[in-house]
Order: C-alpha cells, then structure tokens, then sequence
C-alpha cells in the first residue's frame, strides 16, 4: 500500500507555465480556494501552502489557502463536498479525511463518492515524540512504562480520527500497549502541551514535529516508515520494535464530486509538472515529505486501500467518533 510511485515526467517541467495555461483544457477565471481542512501549522496546512504557492503561476489565478478545521476534517471536507464543482474550490485531502473519518463517524456525505480525486501530492511520515522529563529514551522503555503505568499517561492528537490519532492507536495496538488520548483541533495545539508535560507523548508528522526534535524541545523515539529517514538518520523505525508497523500519511487535491473531466485534468497536469521539478520536490524532501505521483485512477485506487486499513483497525478496536 505505502509503496513509492516514480515519476517519469520530468519533460513536462520544462514547459513554460504560459504555454501549459495555453494547453490546458480548463482556465480558472477566479482565484481558486484551497480548504486545508485542519490547523494553521499542521502538515496538511504546510503543504496545502506549498502547493497553492506553486499553483497559482501554473493555473493562471491565485490558489488561496482556506483553514476550515473540526471534526478530524470533516468540517473542510463538507465543505468541498457541498461546493460547486467548477474546479474554484479544492480539498487539502488526506488520509484522515478520506481513509480514517468515514470508518469512525457517521457522516452526511461519503468521500468516496461525494469528492473527485484529481492528484495525490505527498507522503508524509510520522514521528513517536515524547515529552524531555518522560524518563523513557528509546522505545522500548517508553514501551516499558506504559505497561508499569496502564492508562495513566497520555497522548495528544490532531482529534479524533485524525491520522495522528489513529497512527499512534494503530502503534498502541499492535504493541499491545495502553495510554489515554487526549484530541485537539490540531497538534500545533497539542505541542505546547506535550512540551510542558503535560501530555507524555504524541505521533506527529515530521513536517510539523521536526522543528521541535532539532531545537531539542521534545525527544523522537521513533518514525513510522519501515527504514530510518534521511532527515532524522539516528532515530530508529519502529517497525524495529514492532514488527509490520508502518504508516505513511499522505495528501493530495480532491473536488466535488461531479467535476469536470477537463478541470480534473488541467489541475492533475499542473500537479505532475510540479513533482517533476527538482527543486518542488526538494522543497516537499526539505519538511520530510516524499512526493507520491500518479494518475488520477490510481490516486483513487490508493485512497480506497488506505481506507480498507483503518477499517480493519477500527474492527479490532471499537474506536469510534465521539
């Protein structure tokens, strides 16, 4: 499921951008929202920003960030979902919104049939950190006394559903381990806590976490790809310690459901010319995100065996949308 896709497009990002806008199928003649549907800060707010900067010279219109957050995501998700579907409004859509919320809540719209997937972006990696006074250094001593202290420490998350939620219940479970959860509308929110002490730990995406493992503000045990990371090459994979843990966050645009195949295809174009840049996809590399292209049919394909995972985690923990 988390496997990485090559990209052969490396022509088209010689194009000029006015000639892509000349060849394009759809122009945008406004600019266009992009809800990230979660905090200021938070991996899906970095990227959605990233993105929409390098967007808006390709699209011919300004991308404009929006921040709509609740819920795990399903507050921006709902809100593209009930937008007119002319290409002026996306979704930031991740793996929370479209793989973990609609197995944990019930919802009055299902992302399955109520988005149109158009471009997967990236993979983002998460990162076990932990409070600096927690006197666990590594794993399995953080393992260690989660089991001497059953239920009483706790962690933070991005809320309920999120993927940082449920990336950490999936660790808890597959260790057999227990601790308390403790969501926020985004773990910008959680860090100050965790920071304090008062929250023992928390999975974060590397892009929002590496800022405070460098400057030594929280200490990282652990990433959730099955190999170490370039960014952080002396914190072990958990998978080490668990075996066949792994998880990759990942973040691509979706619509409303109903958009039309030629702004589908005028945004997918302008998304692969972007991954096919070296210095876009060093950008994405520089916040530990790995770029993850593909065809639109195939970014779907993705999103619904990601959601068939959470599923059967969900199955085995009864974990549910409160």
């Amino acid at each position: 499921m988390h496997r990485r896709t090559v990209l052969p497009l490396l022509a088209a990002s010689a194009l000029p951008t006015a000639a892509l806008r000349a060849n394009s199928p759809w122009t945008p003649d406004r600019p266009i929202r992009l809800i990230a549907p979660f905090a200021a800060g938070g991996a899906a707010d970095i990227i959605a920003r990233i993105v929409a900067e390098e967007l808006s010279p390709l699209l011919g219109q300004q991308v404009v960030v929006e921040n709509r957050t609740g819920a795990g995501g399903a507050v921006g998700t709902e809100f593209v979902v009930r937008a007119r579907p002319d290409g002026h409004t996306l979704l930031m859509a991740s793996q929370a919104t479209h793989g973990i919320v609609p197995v944990i809540a019930r919802l009055a719209f299902d992302p399955a049939t109520d988005t149109t997937p158009i471009a997967n972006v990236a993979g983002v990696p998460a990162v076990l950190v932990v409070n600096n006074e927690l006197p666990a250094r590594s794993f399995p001593e953080f393992a260690s006394l989660l089991r001497a202290r059953p239920g009483q420490l706790s962690y933070g998350s991005a809320g309920i559903g999120s993927s940082t939620h449920m990336t950490m219940a999936l660790l808890l479970h597959k260790a057999g381990l227990d601790a308390v959860h403790v969501p926020y509308r985004g773990t910008a929110l959680a860090m100050p806590d965790l920071i304090a002490g008062r929250l023992a730990a928390m999975t974060d995406t590397i892009t929002s976490g590496l800022p405070f493992i460098r400057d030594g503000r929280v200490r990282a045990l652990g990433v959730s790809t099955a190999r170490r990371l370039a960014v952080l090459p002396d914190v072990p994979a958990l998978s080490e310690f668990v075996p066949g843990y792994e998880v990759l966050n990942w973040y691509g645009l979706s619509g409303p459901a109903g958009l039309p195949a030629p702004v589908v295809a005028t945004i997918h174009t302008a998304v692969q010319t972007l991954l096919a840049r070296p210095a876009f996809r060093e950008r994405l590399a520089a916040q530990g995100m790995e770029p993850l292209a593909m065809s639109s049919a195939d970014y779907a394909a993705y999103i619904a065996r990601d959601r068939a995972q959470w599923a059967e985690l969900v199955r085995a923990t009864g974990i549910r949308a409160e």
